[in-house]
């Protein structure tokens, strides 16, 4: 199925990025109602909410989980920011980040071949670990740049796109993101799909992704937890 007709059906996304997220951190998934959950156990040590457009009631229901833990988080996948802004307030939950959004791109358009890298002085290593694809640049012991996916039926969910700071503007996010559509691509992907911070969104619309809709993350602390993969 393309993008375009995915487009129409972003819940459905949603769960599916929610699986592959989670796949690539090893996270416990639940269903909270119809909206799928996850166990941050490596961070918050607490479970996150994911909804796309929930009703005002649905809303409420889920927001008053959220607030039995500080460290629990309410994710909302949407194009009416407005609204959620207005109902977290209602609801007594602070917004803690709005940046980021869920793009896709159809992998048709994506390089299928390993790319390589034209510094001497940068090597890179790919593994695959439990269904989780590993892309690694290093120059000698040092980490420059990293990332993952993990496929879920015919889509690839990519997680973690990092270019340490003294490696930037020399064109590693694009080459992870090569790299590791190269993996994908070891599977019959048509789909991928990611959380992108607002500098991620910058490469990832270059690479031929689009937006999907925003991402609001609220909780009952004033503190947030960054899920976007770069």
């Amino acid at each position: 199925m393309s993008p375009d007709a995915l487009v129409e059906d972003i819940t459905r996304l949603v769960e599916i990025w929610v699986t592959g997220w989670a796949g690539c951190r090893g996270y416990e998934t639940r269903m909270e109602g119809r909206f799928p959950a996850v166990l941050r156990a490596d961070t918050t040590r607490e479970w996150e909410f994911f909804a796309h457009d929930p009703s005002d009631t649905e809303f409420s229901e889920l927001a008053a989980k959220t607030a039995e833990a500080e460290a629990r988080i309410l994710t909302i996948l949407t194009n009416d920011v407005a609204r959620y802004h207005y109902l977290a307030g209602q609801q007594g939950l602070n917004v803690t980040s709005a940046s980021q959004t869920m793009m896709i791109v159809d992998m048709e358009t994506q390089d299928s071949e390993d790319p390589w890298l034209a510094d001497d002085d940068l090597k890179i290593s790919t593994s695959n670990e439990d269904g989780v694809h590993h892309a690694v640049v290093r120059s000698g012991d040092t980490l420059a740049a990293s990332g993952r996916v993990f496929v879920v039926g015919h889509t690839a969910v990519f997680d973690k796109i990092i270019v340490e700071p003294a490696f930037q503007r020399r064109g590693l996010g694009s080459f992870i993101m090569r790299a590791l559509a190269a993996q994908a691509f070891e599977h019959d992907v048509e789909n991928g799909l990611l959380l992108a911070s607002l500098d991620g969104q910058k490469l990832y619309s270059h690479l031929g992704w689009t937006t999907l809709c925003h991402v609001l993350m609220l909780s009952s602390s004033d503190e947030g937890a960054d899920l976007s993969v770069g």
